[in-house]
């Protein structure tokens, strides 16, 4: 059952629909696990309009948690709960949330409650949820809110989505290099009356160009009457242009927990922290593997059949096609399967083998290029060491074939046919693999697309050729 919490419950005037409460909690924040009962329980309380109750709940919650029960409720449900938050939950909330949750719930309140909630966020957050409202809205939003955090917003929404500049905080900590050290001890002060996480310091010339930083715990360590200059530390930067996924291997990297942005004259615009790139790594994760899977657009519960339908439908056309080939290479060697039926009972094995070798290897290799890991300019090395495993596996796997077959079939010169076969398969579907990737690489083209329906398809009937090929040459 529902726990309930001793909490503070003060009026709020963040929702105008219905009677509602600030959330001020008594005691720490507690995790949760959803469960079908805490759900259930959760339902018969909105079910009651035991508003109260719920806020009782929630006030002990944290904002993901919350965000994590807003996802498993119906629409009508979900209204109701966030409908209860005063604007600093409700930001919280909107952070965690998916997409198309997030757009659904916006829908439902005002564009004043809008505003609150974007004046409780930081502008990196703010520029990603203003650019999701319509535009009317947006526009409203940003002259309804502070002038100097608007324009921070505006700056923000300038640059692409997926870049440095995109996923940047305009706040941050500037000092000069002639400011003393007691001068950025009292910047920092009045930098923390902002609740904003800060990690280090920068220190810029007259015209803003990043010179270096100083960690805010080793300032502490250094005399008040030091210049800035002269207690700095070098600096990794990042260009406002270069890719979210290239800055998340870059902060990897360098075990950063935050990296300054700069424009093309190297002035400083901004910084991104380590809870922006844990985000940029889950979607880029989650884009690979979408795409590895043949999926080139975002699916989610509350996607549509239809919606979903025309993201995998492209994909499983193409294995279709694929099947059709294969089903072509049977065709024609038609009098082979009639020669000898016993061919037939190891196809299964060719197409599975010569498929896992494929899309292993074009697995690894499309995650080095993603990380960096592996370099265009490495390929050879690449192909070398793909080649030694595939030789290694294809020689194991091709003696196993050869021993099963014999003791199965008593066939001396089938086990070898058909170990020679799969041994070959196996060489070149483990090459196209690896060629793959580095081929749409080189062409611009994520290579994130040349595995699954892809690489699958076309082994199978590169695979079959060559088994077939094999029987018709060695056995026939």
């Amino acid at each position: 059952m529902v726990r309930k919490t001793d909490t503070t419950l003060e009026p709020s005037k963040a929702n105008t629909r219905r009677e509602a409460y600030a959330i001020t909690p008594s005691r720490g924040v507690r995790t949760i696990e959803l469960d079908e009962e805490f759900l259930g329980d959760i339902r018969e309380l909105i079910k009651d309009n035991a508003h109260i109750s719920l806020l009782n709940i929630l006030a002990d919650l944290h904002g993901a948690d919350i965000a994590d029960l807003i996802e498993n409720l119906s629409g009508d449900e979900r209204r109701y709960i966030f409908g209860l938050l005063n604007p600093p939950v409700a930001s919280d909330v909107l952070r965690e949330v998916d997409e198309s949750t997030r757009e659904q719930l916006l829908s439902t309140i005002s564009v004043e409650e809008i505003t609150k909630i974007v004046g409780e966020l930081e502008s990196d957050d703010a520029a990603d949820l203003i650019a999701e409202l319509p535009k009317e809205t947006a526009s409203v939003v940003l002259h309804a809110i502070r002038a100097d955090e608007a324009a921070n917003v505006e700056k923000l929404l300038r640059y692409p989505e997926d870049s440095a500049g995109g996923i940047m905080a305009a706040e941050m900590l500037t000092v000069k290099t002639t400011d003393t050290v007691k001068t950025a001890i009292r910047k920092v002060r009045e930098f923390a009356k902002q609740d904003v996480q800060l990690y280090n310091i920068y220190v810029i010339d007259q015209d803003r160009v990043l010179l270096g930083l100083l960690p805010v715990a080793d300032l502490i360590l250094q005399g008040p009457g030091r210049r800035m200059g002269k207690v700095m530390r070098p600096v990794i930067s990042v260009n406002a242009s270069m890719d979210q996924e290239e800055v998340a291997n870059l902060m990897e990297k360098y075990d950063l927990v935050s990296v300054p942005v700069v424009n093309e004259r190297q002035q400083i615009v901004g910084r991104i922290t380590v809870d922006d790139i844990v985000d940029v790594i889950k979607e880029e994760a989650t884009e690979d593997i979408e795409r590895m899977a043949g999926l080139v657009g975002t699916e989610d519960l509350s996607s549509s059949v239809l919606r979903i339908s025309r993201i995998r439908l492209p994909w499983l056309i193409l294995g279709f096609i694929g099947g059709i080939l294969s089903a072509v290479v049977l065709k024609n060697f038609e009098a082979s399967l009639e020669e000898i039926i016993a061919v037939t009972f190891f196809i299964p094995i060719i197409m599975a083998m010569g498929g896992n070798a494929g899309i292993q290897s074009s697995t690894i290799v499309v995650r080095g290029l993603a990380t960096g890991d592996v370099r265009l300019g490495l390929t050879g090395k690449r192909l070398a060491k793909e080649s030694g495993i595939a030789l290694t596996n294809g020689v194991i796997l091709s003696t196993l074939l050869f021993i099963v077959s014999y003791l199965w079939l008593s066939d001396f010169w089938l086990g070898v046919t058909l170990g020679l076969a799969l041994l070959v398969v196996i060489l070149s579907a483990t090459m196209v693999g690896a060629v793959i990737p580095f081929f749409l690489e080189r062409v611009k083209i994520d290579p994130a697309i040349a595995t699954g329906p892809f690489i699958t398809t076309t082994n199978d009937a590169v695979g079959l050729l060559i088994y077939f090929g094999f029987i018709r040459l060695l056995y026939l």
